[in-house]
């Protein structure tokens, strides 16, 4: 018998009706009643061919024929028989119109009278976004979801640095009380409806007891993870530090953003309704930008908002407290985002809004809709850098699917639109000292939720944005780059080396949530193991950073060489493992320590809102003589910018170039309220001289 198939296909919702495999007819109930010998099918999947969607699976010792059941989702509990495959045929093809693109299917060996154990449930939406993405809807038992959810995060609660990447999703619906979802390393959490109430949970949590002991509740490094759009009709705690993100959710209670005030240093919240307060409690520093809620309570070092709604925020601001209130945001296009839409997915891709406030999905969505016929489906074991290349060229958008992608040839993204989204945090490493993405001088481009990894042969740069410097003016229809995160060491045992991570060459960029970490723990970390000068170079012009956050390189940290540049919120420590003063100076040796945030020398204007620069000198007595340096001209626009001594050796001397008291003694926090004002009152002292 040809090995495509097609068999009469028989549904009902009476358990009597059957289908037959020779002279046995099987139905749910005389299946029941039959001895279990054979073995259970093995490799099933569904996927596409050019007769439509196939269903395989391996051939079972001593199978005379398979039974076909169908259900509505993974882990539902309405599987029945649909149809049989006689003899040895080891394949169904899907066609019948009462099947769904994305229906289940388990199949059973029979032989007469006896039968296997049913096989694991699959459907060509598991084939469509791989083996690492987990898809949940309100048909499953809710009991088997939370099995599997609390097995997963048993899993990647402690995996900092391993290599399992997740995209947990959500289909539209409410879910039951017994799903007790926490998030763990790696684990992209989000639901599938057009907007977050599409989807409800009934709880959420993202706890941090794993580093130390359970009465630690150190969220310092609860690094790389995510969730978005969906309700949670309970409070939530998001007890993170950096390369987290939460964007579009409503949450039916309040927020808190650490675990019992342990340890936390975030963080990135966005596009999201909060009914009760929100709490920062132990955060070091936060940015929130275009939220609602209740009431923010909560501080420490920099506490920032952007495009907050009206009367939402605190009415005190530095130095009486420290939090920085920037009215509206005033250009952004949140991310791109998955869903699905009468049964067939699609990405949503926001419009740009400019001076915005508030969350921009309270009246509907607005965008523009893609077909998910449009994306290129990247697979970690599959695809390369050539493939996805091909794919680019034939007009393609890219969706990369969870796991860990080696390149030894970098990605080019040249056509203006296209759309880069990854899932699950998917990671991009470069084999061959390449760099893994090349992003063309074009407009509109969106680039979200990829990990970039530097590895053992030296790169250039990780990202690089337009080929070099130039005049073009995209201001109508900016490139926007989301959820971003850069990485060099911590991983391998080898040594890593790049110059940079990220080069941004092209005007009108705006940069939404980056962390850019050289690695202070982990594998392969050391002075001399896990090398590189800076972490992200501007040179555009008119490019704007909502969560900007860079750590531990060996030079100026950040570099900015283009004009109206724009920061609202920058988080950076300065390298930890610094062996002496000698190894610490800038200027050709001229000045102690490399500032963290650099504005070039010819720079005219410039403006940084909501600053926090860090020391914490672990391995040697070294002076940093200013945490941020800039040209000291009237364009510059500094505002609530601090530097602060964590711990350990000595010091910070200046805030801003020499405006600003010193840190030399652990916990002590100094100020720049208004560069412009320290300007002011420099020139007023000299005409009196």
């Amino acid at each position: 018998m040809n090995r495509k198939v097609m068999v009469g296909l028989m549904m009902s919702a009476m358990l009597g009706i059957f289908v037959s495999c020779g002279k046995i007819e099987y139905t749910e109930e005389s299946v029941s009643r039959m001895e279990v010998t054979l073995g259970t099918a093995e490799d099933v999947s569904v996927n596409m061919t050019e007769e439509g969607e196939e269903l395989t699976w391996s051939k079972v010792d001593g199978a005379e024929g398979y039974v076909i059941y169908k259900g509505s989702s993974r882990l539902a509990d309405d599987f029945t028989i649909v149809s049989t495959v006689e003899g040895e045929s080891t394949s169904l093809l899907l066609s019948d119109e009462s099947f769904g693109k994305y229906d289940y299917f388990k199949v059973r060996a029979v032989a007469g009278k006896t039968v296997g154990e049913l096989s694991e449930a699959v459907s060509y939406e598991e084939t469509l976004f791989g083996k690492n993405a987990k898809i949940y809807a309100p048909t499953d038992d809710p009991e088997a979801v939370n099995f599997e959810l609390m097995k997963l995060f048993n899993r990647q609660e402690t995996a900092q640095f391993d290599d399992y990447r997740y995209a947990v999703m959500f289909k539209p619906g409410e879910y039951d009380e017994a799903i007790d979802l926490k998030t763990g390393f790696y684990m992209d959490v989000f639901g599938l409806g057009l907007l977050p109430t599409d989807t409800v949970l009934q709880s959420f949590n993202n706890p941090a007891q794993w580093l130390g002991d359970n009465n630690n509740h150190n969220a310092t490094c609860n690094f790389w993870r995510g969730v978005s759009n969906f309700t949670v009709n309970d409070n939530v705690m998001w007890a993170v530090s950096q390369a987290t993100f939460m964007r579009r959710m409503q949450i039916n209670g309040s927020l808190s953003l650490h675990d019992q005030n342990g340890w936390a240093s975030g963080g990135f919240l966005s596009d999201s309704v909060i009914t009760g307060f929100t709490d920062s409690g132990s955060q070091q520093q936060w940015l929130s930008r275009n939220c609602d809620w209740s009431k923010w309570t909560g501080q420490n070092w920099n506490i920032v908002f952007a495009g907050i709604t009206e009367g939402k925020t605190p009415n005190t601001t530095w130095p009486v407290s420290t939090y920085t209130t920037v009215e509206d945001v005033n250009v952004m296009a949140e991310k791109p985002y998955l869903y699905l839409d009468n049964g067939e997915y699609k990405v949503m891709v926001p419009d740009v809004v400019r001076d915005s406030v508030g969350p921009t999905w309270t009246e509907g969505a607005s965008g523009g809709s893609l077909s998910l016929d449009e994306f290129y489906v990247a697979y970690p074991d599959v695809d390369s850098a050539s493939t996805i290349n091909e794919a680019l060229a034939d007009g393609k958008n890219i969706l990369f699917t969870p796991g860990i992608y080696e390149f030894d040839e970098a990605v080019h993204v040249e056509k203006e639109g296209t759309v880069i989204l990854g899932i699950g945090l998917a990671t991009i490493r470069p084999m061959a000292g390449n760099v893994c993405m090349e992003v063309a001088d074009a407009e509109g481009i969106r680039i979200a939720g990829l990990l970039f990894d530097a590895w053992t042969e030296k790169s250039e740069t990780l990202l690089r944005v337009g080929a070099e410097k130039n005049d073009e003016n995209h201001s109508d229809n900016p490139m926007i780059l989301s959820d971003l995160f850069f990485r060099v060491g911590g991983v391998t045992n080898e040594n890593t080396a790049v110059d940079s991570c990220v080069v941004i060459n092209s005007n009108d960029v705006v940069g939404d949530n980056f962390w850019v970490w050289r690695a202070d723990h982990g594998n392969g970390v050391a002075w001399n193991a896990n090398t590189a000068p800076n972490g992200i170079i501007i040179n555009g012009d008119r490019v704007s950073f909502y969560a900007l956050m860079v750590e531990h390189f060996q030079e100026y940290q950040t570099v900015w060489n283009g004009e109206d540049g724009l920061t609202v919120f920058y988080q950076s420590e300065l390298p930890y493992d610094v062996p002496n003063q000698k190894a610490w100076q800038s200027h050709d040796g001229k000045m102690n320590g490399f500032a963290s945030y650099y504005v070039s020398d010819d720079v005219e204007r410039h403006t940084a809102i909501g600053i926090g620069i860090y020391a914490y000198n672990r391995d040697a007595k070294v002076q940093e003589l200013c945490a941020m340096e800039v040209p000291k001209v009237e364009g510059m626009d500094l505002r609530n910018v601090c530097a602060v001594m964590i711990t350990g050796n000595p010091g910070i001397t200046h805030v801003i170039d020499n405006f600003g008291g010193s840190c030399y003694t652990a916990g002590t926090r100094t100020v720049v309220l208004d560069f412009k004002e320290e300007l002011r009152k420099e020139a007023e002292k000299k005409d009196k001289e």
